[in-house]
């Protein structure tokens, strides 16, 4: 889930699949209604939305291009999880239009990738409007994220993206610490964990995750906007986890960098933000807050 605006494309300046002008695609998947919104401002640039609320961007022509703030901090992290261009093992819990794993593919040549994505009608439309590059290692299952982890062998994965919302909520099931403890079943010993997570004043979900992954991770750190991180309005935060100790300064130099800047928070700061919350248990846990009507105006 971000913060976007829906742009349909009326200036004729090329579509998908070489049309003369690319035309929205609208269908009823599993989720809700799915909207397909061309870019006019990049020739075979597509916005999904599900029930209004935006999901992905892509970009088919230029598949490194990541147009959300948060899915540019999580490029970030697949850009650090390894050295540049190495080919890494990426499971990706929530598939929207598969814009990190194409981000992946793209960066990271002969990676191997695995989608979860629950919405089976959603994947068809996808793998339909946005077809996958057909040399890329790219599987996609349909089904529930952590019915999907269990399939995936211990150790194996790089690096593990959550990235699922129902409704612009993140299910309650993905949100324990009995979640996060299955997630570094699969990460190798120096592999990453990186959640987005959704959130509004006054922070107590996504202090909540933060707690929880410390208990799984000895190594955290969140990116967001600064204004988020001081509960001044609803937005995204990207959550990292390894075992190992993270490549902080880099992370917090590109986050900087963005369009849109971003602050890192680690060691005693994102403690101290956390304020005490406790972690969660799959007895308790409770879907992440609906965000307001406004965030998607």
């Amino acid at each position: 889930m971000a913060r976007a605006k829906k742009k349909r494309s009326d200036d004729g300046r090329g579509g998908r699949r070489g049309q003369t002008a690319a035309e929205a695609v609208v269908e009823p998947v599993d989720g809700g209604l799915a909207e397909l919104i061309p870019d006019r401002d990049r020739a075979r640039a597509w916005t999904l939305f599900i029930d209004g609320a935006p999901q992905s961007h892509v970009d088919l022509d230029d598949p490194a291009f990541l147009s959300f703030e948060y899915q540019r901090r999580l490029g970030h992290v697949i850009d650090l999880v390894a050295p540049p261009g190495r080919p890494v093992h990426v499971v990706h819990l929530g598939g929207g239009a598969f814009t990190l794993a194409r981000y992946a593919a793209a960066t990271r040549p002969r990676s191997t990738q695995q989608i979860v994505e629950r919405d089976a009608a959603l994947v068809q439309l996808v793998r339909r409007e946005l077809p996958l590059d057909p040399n890329a290692r790219i599987r996609v299952r349909s089904l529930d994220a952590r019915e999907g982890l269990a399939k995936v062998a211990d150790d194996w994965a790089d690096l593990v993206i959550a990235d699922v919302f129902s409704g612009a909520r993140t299910p309650a099931h993905l949100t324990s610490t009995e979640f996060l403890t299955e997630v570094r079943r699969v990460v190798k010993p120096d592999g990453v964990y990186a959640a987005n997570l959704a959130d509004g004043p006054p922070l107590a979900h996504l202090r909540g995750q933060i707690a929880t992954a410390a208990v799984v991770f000895p190594e955290l750190a969140l990116v967001a906007d600064p204004t988020v991180l001081r509960g001044k309005r609803f937005g995204n935060a990207v959550l990292v986890g390894s075992g190992h100790p993270l490549p902080i300064a880099e992370l917090t130099r590109r986050a900087a960098s963005d369009p849109h800047p971003a602050r890192v928070e680690h060691g005693k700061e994102l403690t101290d933000f956390t304020g005490g919350a406790v972690p969660v248990l799959d007895a308790v846990a409770v879907a992440s807050p609906p965000p307001p009507p406004s965030v998607f105006r």
